[in-house]
């Protein structure tokens, strides 16, 4: 430490910052629930991770949460927000990392912007009614769906 306090005060701070980011890193992900005119909600499969899950992923540098929802849709789903989504609820995520937090949001106004076939991140995409999701639907998914659908009681862990 003595080392960087001979550093000139701009670059300290960089320095300091740099370290905080080192040690406590957060991590942001995004979710978002879709519902077609019948009501059904859309799922997906990934190739990476087992289970059905709302379309979603990480946030990226210079992004905000909204940006990555409708950018996550579009690519997972080819589906494009015609509204901005409704932000939901701000999850902690620990069964990531005690840093991870995902944003849920919710999306009432789309259209399908071009057809999504299955490819090296989505195996399969579908739109399922709520009291027939399909097996492999994770726990996580099933909670979030029950918070807005059945106002079940909102958690603050995914």
């Amino acid at each position: 430490m003595k080392v960087i306090n001979l550093l000139p005060s701009a670059i300290r701070s960089r320095v300091y910052v740099g370290i905080g980011l080192i040690w406590r890193a957060m991590t942001l992900g995004v979710r978002i629930l879709v519902r077609d005119e019948q009501g059904r909600i859309l799922l997906v499969r990934h190739t990476y991770v087992a289970g059905w899950h709302m379309p979603g992923g990480g946030v990226e540098r210079g992004e905000t949460s909204q940006q990555a929802a409708c950018k996550e849709l579009l690519e997972e789903c080819g589906i494009e927000a015609d509204a901005p989504p409704a932000l939901f609820h701000l999850y902690r995520n620990p069964s990531t990392s005690r840093y991870d937090h995902v944003a849920l949001f919710v999306c009432s106004k789309w259209h399908q912007a071009h057809p999504k076939t299955p490819d090296h991140e989505i195996a399969e995409i579908g739109f399922f009614d709520y009291e027939d999701l399909p097996e492999g639907t994770t726990v996580q998914t099933r909670n979030r769906l029950a918070e807005i659908l059945r106002n079940q009681q909102v958690s603050d862990v995914w």
